[in-house]
């Protein structure tokens, strides 16, 4: 039903996460981001809560490994469960239940972490971590081709109907969070639209919120 990377840019400190599943508005449960702190995709059968469980053991100063494994021992369907995190110094952290769905598959890297679950094989999860290790340029980028790369590698042994990217910055709220809730087909081709459209907009939106007295103007009245 999903399949998710999670990552960390040692260049530029932040954290990423992008997601696709057959289920509809993937982007609204599984992922959760916290600038400065982790980044934890929550799938399968989802619990969002173990999101941002796992997200204030980071904080406190746990470890990913024990801030999964303490934020699983206080959820009694941990078997349905299938968990990937990240801090910013590259660690990462992964659990896929006994009652993950379907073929099923984990892997991490020096500076990404990606899962899936519903595969039409485990190499799948394999494609994205090499798709995303082997690309430059931003984040987001990055992110997006190595989700492609897993539905051009075999996907899910169905079709994927949602998709989501979000990365965080040096700000409390997300730098990126972009979703496509519900598409008959090709969502990720259509978060890759949504991202080319707002990369030229980003730091503008930065900048607006941190000085208004330097915020560019795209014309449009209303425009936020």
């Amino acid at each position: 039903m999903t399949i998710s990377i999670a990552a960390y840019c040692p260049e530029t400190g932040q954290l990423g996460i992008a997601i696709s599943s057959s289920s509809i508005a993937v982007g609204a449960r599984c992922p959760w981001l916290m600038a400065g702190v982790g980044a934890v995709s929550s799938q399968n059968i989802t619990l969002p809560a173990l999101g941002q469980k796992v997200l204030e053991n980071l904080e406190q100063g746990l470890t990913p490994d024990k801030a999964l494994k303490t934020a699983l021992s206080n959820d009694k369907f941990s078997a349905y469960r299938q968990v990937t995190v990240i801090n910013p110094q590259g660690e990462s952290a992964c659990f896929s239940g006994t009652e993950t769905l379907g073929i099923h598959n984990m892997v991490q890297s020096a500076h990404c972490v990606a899962a899936g679950n519903m595969l039409a094989k485990t190499d799948v999860i394999d494609a994205m971590v090499d798709a995303f290790e082997a690309s430059t340029g931003e984040l987001t980028s990055r992110l997006i081709t190595a989700l492609a790369a897993g539905i051009d590698h075999g996907g899910e042994a169905g079709p994927v109907h949602s998709a989501a990217v979000k990365v965080v910055d040096d700000y409390t709220w997300p730098l990126v969070d972009l979703r496509v809730d519900w598409a008959e087909e090709d969502p990720i081709a259509q978060l890759s639209s949504l991202w080319k459209d707002y990369e030229p907009q980003m730091q503008a939106y930065v900048t607006r919120a941190l000085d208004p007295r330097e915020a560019p103007s795209y014309g449009v009245p209303g425009n936020e």
